[in-house]
């Protein structure tokens, strides 16, 4: 009953949100698709979650069942993709990114689509010539802790902590933090005789 209500709900919020998704040709036209971006991200509670996943679904490449994106955040590109139950945190700012079913992104997490995005010409001026984007792909169950900067790719169940900065690809399962993120390894862990285990598990639960 309640799977029924929310879909149907899904439904409704799909409706209301056509005209917008229209007239950015269903993703395809930049400039209108980061207006109506921008705007309902600024929707706050369940109602804007439902408002921007149904804008979405429109709009990107695949949203998933059971999605919620919280206020505040948006995806700066249509060419993007979400698995089912994923969860994203108020004020997260997503490029180019395939987001694996059941990964969760706490509050301002950004997922920048590679690095060569503002270049300078001879003179030294900021120009768009030239510049590339790369799609980053995160994950199955992957958790990014809060102001995470993430620029490349996550293997599955990819943990990566509070304020991390990652430039290179993350294996499977592997726990990354720092500046530039580094995997944390199981045999630290694991030392001084299970203390080590009981100060990841209170690490992680403060991501």
């Amino acid at each position: 009953m309640r799977r029924a209500a929310k879909s149907l709900i899904s439904a409704m919020f799909r409706v209301v949100v056509f005209p917008a998704a229209l007239m950015t040709g269903f993703g395809r036209w930049h400039e209108p698709y980061t207006f109506f971006a921008h705007h309902f991200a600024g929707y706050s509670g369940m109602l804007g979650s439902y408002l921007r996943v149904a804008f979405y679904q429109w709009t990107l490449e695949r949203v998933g069942a059971d999605c919620h994106i919280a206020l505040g955040s948006f995806f700066a590109s249509s060419q993007s993709s979400m698995g089912d139950r994923v969860g994203i945190g108020a004020y997260c700012v997503l490029g180019q990114v395939s987001l694996g079913e059941g990964t969760i992104m706490a509050t301002g997490v950004q997922i920048i689509s590679g690095s060569r995005q503002h270049l300078r010409d001879a003179h030294g001026h900021l120009t768009d010539a030239g510049r590339s984007f790369d799609r980053v792909k995160i994950g199955k169950e992957c958790w990014l802790g809060a102001g995470a900067i993430v620029m490349a790719d996550l293997g599955d169940k990819v943990t990566v902590a509070l304020g991390s900065v990652v430039f290179r690809d993350v294996p499977p399962g592997a726990v990354v933090a720092g500046n530039p993120a580094r995997i944390i390894p199981r045999s630290v862990q694991r030392e001084n005789r299970g203390t080590a285990l009981e100060r990841s598990s209170a690490w992680q639960a403060g991501l």
